[in-house]
């Protein structure tokens, strides 16, 4: 899952939701100096994404991508369940997206220090370009997906998913209905047991 997902899936505990953001900028156990409940953060996104690779369903968007993307097509899944689940967010929360993206946006000033080195350099860009709001948008997808395929130096052609998500919209929506019925009850559980 991307930012989005990682973020809700924090069920509004801050700590948990910094941790939950911040997984993929820290390689192995090295946040052993942060506070426990960031590092617990970090173990709930480290199962989310496991829980997620195994999966079927996501497995099944990935494979109507894979002969485009190869491997990048994880990783443009991602993308595209968070576009759903900003599009669909008054499904899953009272809070208006908007409102919620920038208390977010909010949480990581007040913890700036915490944060890993590229999380701080990406933070800006994240904020000004309002990036988390903008999944709502096919826009703000394709705004990401051709910030994505710079990142690979034009190699993953990831600019082009755009045309896929369109083609397959409604098959792609579905699915991520669908598993992300699943997620939450997975990752509540999880958040329960740290």
């Amino acid at each position: 899952m991307n930012f989005l997902a990682h973020i809700y899936l924090s069920f509004g505990d801050n700590d948990i939701t910094i941790g939950n953001f911040v997984a993929d900028s820290i390689r192995g156990n090295k946040y052993q100096h942060l506070p426990e409940r960031i590092q617990k953060g970090i173990t709930l996104h480290r199962h989310i994404d496991t829980y997620t690779d195994a999966h079927k369903i996501p497995r099944m968007s990935s494979k109507r991508l894979h002969e485009n993307y190869s491997h990048y097509s994880r990783v443009i899944v991602d993308i595209f369940y968070d576009h759903f689940l900003a599009k669909n967010w008054s499904t899953y929360s009272d809070m208006p997206l908007d409102v919620y993206v920038n208390d977010f946006y909010h949480l990581l000033k007040d913890n700036y220090l915490l944060l890993p080195d590229n999380t701080k350099r990406m933070m800006p860009h994240m904020i000004s370009e309002n990036w988390l709001y903008n999944y709502s948008k096919m826009e703000g997808i394709a705004n990401v997906l051709n910030g994505m395929n710079r990142r690979t130096r034009n190699k993953s052609k990831m600019n082009f998913a755009i045309i896929d998500l369109e083609e397959h919209y409604s098959h792609f929506e579905n699915e991520f209905t669908l598993f992300f019925e699943e997620l939450i009850i997975f990752s509540k559980q999880k958040f329960n047991s740290l």
